[in-house]
């Protein structure tokens, strides 16, 4: 039955993805904003999907806040990535750049506002990243990190990536640590997904101004309070 609710959601999904891109391609004259709320229509699409093909529902635990803040998760699978968009209000997504340099996909998330990151970690990259998140912030958005870098097993629990602590540095707003655990639904090298509830636990903002062995120390302890091994 897992395989087909899970061959069945990829059918509908991934049709409805490239529908949903093509028909993003005559908002972009109406600006990055317009391009945002059909993102958040996608994203609504991959929520009733999942839900009423795979059988996977969200529960939030914890107050979400209003932007401006660095919302700092936990990532286990693609579900998250498409689900917290709606749940928080309007986030710039640090998206690695080997998606945001997809074709027609990247063009259309670049245009949203998304901001890309070159995982080499090199010092041009990472002023990049930083001069778009700051700009996203001056805007009033939330920023979205997945710190850790990739999606990772439950049970994993990498050190952070040195691009977060950059992050809050620079943009010296509040954290708000995401931890979950979908990966024991949607594991990330297996096509099968099992119906389930995936626990978002949105933790209390950590100020800024923290030295950078504090606030990755918590950080990390945060997002991966509810990890546990499959």
């Amino acid at each position: 039955m897992t395989l087909l609710r899970s061959t069945l959601f990829a059918l509908v999904f991934y049709a409805g993805t490239v529908l949903a891109v093509l028909s993003a391609f005559p908002l972009v004259p109406a600006g990055p904003r317009v391009l945002r709320r059909h993102a958040m229509l996608w994203a609504g699409f991959h929520r009733l999907c999942c839900r009423y093909i795979l059988g996977i529902r969200t529960r939030v635990e914890g107050h979400v806040p209003s932007g401006p803040y660095l919302f700092a998760g936990k990532h286990q699978s693609m579900y998250e990535t498409l689900d917290v968009l709606v749940i928080i209000d309007d986030p710039a997504v640090v998206l690695k750049r080997e998606l945001a340099d997809m074709p027609l996909f990247g063009q259309v998330a670049r245009r949203a506002g998304v901001i890309p990151v070159d995982r080499s970690g090199s010092a041009s990259a990472l002023r990049r990243m930083m001069r778009a998140a700051i700009a996203a912030r001056e805007d009033g958005r939330s920023i979205l990190i997945f710190p850790e870098g990739t999606r990772v097993a439950p049970g994993d629990q990498p050190p952070l990536q040195p691009g977060f602590a950059g992050l809050y540095k620079q943009l010296k707003i509040p954290v708000v640590p995401i931890a979950l655990d979908s990966g024991r639904l949607w594991p990330r090298n297996s096509f099968r997904k099992r119906p389930g509830v995936v626990t978002m636990r949105f933790g209390e903002p950590i100020p800024p101004g923290l030295p950078r062995e504090e606030i990755e120390a918590r950080v990390h302890a945060a997002i991966n309070a509810l990890d546990r091994p499959r």
